[in-house]
């Protein structure tokens, strides 16, 4: 049956959401959390079928999508200089950490690599929220820390796509030669997408009851992902791509809300609860080694994130408590770390307890980071 499955884990989002948000914990734990529990290393009532893996998938995609299509280059003009100083920063120390931390307990350069990446990244969706509601979205400080988040996210993915790539490849071209027809077709995509989204009349005076425009841009999206997947391109960064390149023109608040609410509603918290029942948390009472390496990963993300965060905002005139702000914001790894899970429980790249330490890295982090934004921010 695949209906009682999907049944199962759309309960168990409602209940576990309802049940942390009178806590005020995040929603992404609560989605996590339930997939553990009625996963196979929880209760076992629920299993990943290939429907629910697929599902997964597309709300992997969309994720992507959503992130990119929330990232917004006009702040980039006026704060280049401070942004290259902040990014770079806030990118290689942590970068270096993770592959430093990964050899030094013994595992693969491509683990080790992928370590690095998820300590580069960050996760601009878990912090805007945050900034809105403390009015610094619009400040010098928000602005520093919203474009540098999103271009360590970019560079993380792209170094994710060419790990992807020379790990598992998917095409027989060369290197080079791949990512220069790759970067042939991004400008194609670029100059096309927007001009065949112009093509779609907008309905000003009647309610359009089919949705046009929001099936047109569901249909660029797979459209998009289908071509980079022939290329050999991993489908997260197609997805962030597409978002990416639609971001300029999507500028209707109701379409944004559309898409949103399709994501979040429906795609989304079922690839959080898919990466929730796969984690196998049995491990982490198998040895104190496993939970010293966890404990590890997750303090050194962290500090690594907090401090060349910190750094990066004195470089660039900060005081003290804005800096601070800058560190804190950086810490959590949401989107990046969990696509790259999904993406080792796929291909076996990484260990159980790595999957495990990443899982748990997504959550502390998620949850802290806008506890330490409003207490810095008073």
């Amino acid at each position: 049956m695949e209906f009682l499955p999907f049944f199962l884990i759309l309960f168990a989002t409602v209940l576990f959401a309802a049940a942390f948000r009178r806590f005020h914990l995040p929603w992404v734990l609560a989605l996590i959390t339930a997939g553990v529990v009625v996963g196979p290393y929880g209760l076992e009532v629920a299993e990943v079928t290939p429907t629910l893996g697929f599902l997964s998938q597309i709300g992997l995609i969309f994720l992507m999508f959503m992130a990119g299509l929330e990232t917004k280059f006009d702040s980039f003009k006026k704060l280049k200089y401070d942004i290259g100083w902040l990014s770079a920063l806030n990118s290689l120390i942590p970068l270096a950490a993770g592959i430093s931390l990964g050899y030094w307990f013994g595992f693969s350069l491509t683990a080790s690599l992928l370590i690095g990446i998820i300590f580069m990244s960050s996760s601009i969706a878990v912090i805007i929220p945050t900034l809105e509601s403390l009015n610094l979205t619009h400040t010098k400080l928000g602005k520093s820390i919203v474009s540098s988040t999103i271009i360590e996210d970019v560079l993380s993915l792209i170094l994710l796509s060419i790990l992807l790539q020379s790990v598992n490849p998917l095409t027989a071209l060369p290197l080079p030669s791949f990512y220069f027809l790759l970067t042939l077709i991004m400008a194609g995509f670029a100059y096309g997408l927007p001009k065949i989204r112009a093509l779609i009349p907008h309905h000003r005076d009647e309610k359009d009851l089919f949705e046009s425009e929001v099936r047109l841009i569901f249909a660029l999206i797979i459209g998009v992902v289908v071509t980079f997947e022939l290329l050999g391109l991993h489908p997260i960064i197609a997805g962030f791509f597409a978002g990416l390149v639609l971001s300029d023109s999507i500028r209707s608040e109701i379409l944004i809300e559309k898409l949103r609410t399709i994501s979040y509603g429906i795609f989304i918290p079922v690839f959080f609860v898919v990466i929730g029942m796969e984690t196998n948390i049995g491990i982490l009472s198998e040895s104190a080694g496993v939970l010293g390496l966890i404990a590890t990963i997750v303090c050194v993300s962290v500090l690594t994130k907090f401090l060349s965060g910190w750094i990066g905002g004195k470089i660039i005139g900060f005081k003290n408590r804005e800096a601070s702000i800058i560190g804190i914001a950086t810490i959590p790894q949401l989107s990046t770390t969990l696509a790259v899970v999904f993406t080792a429980v796929e291909t076996g790249l990484l260990p159980e307890e790595l999957i495990a330490a990443m899982v748990t890295l997504s959550i502390v982090t998620t949850l802290i980071a806008p506890i330490g934004l409003r207490i810095l921010s008073k």
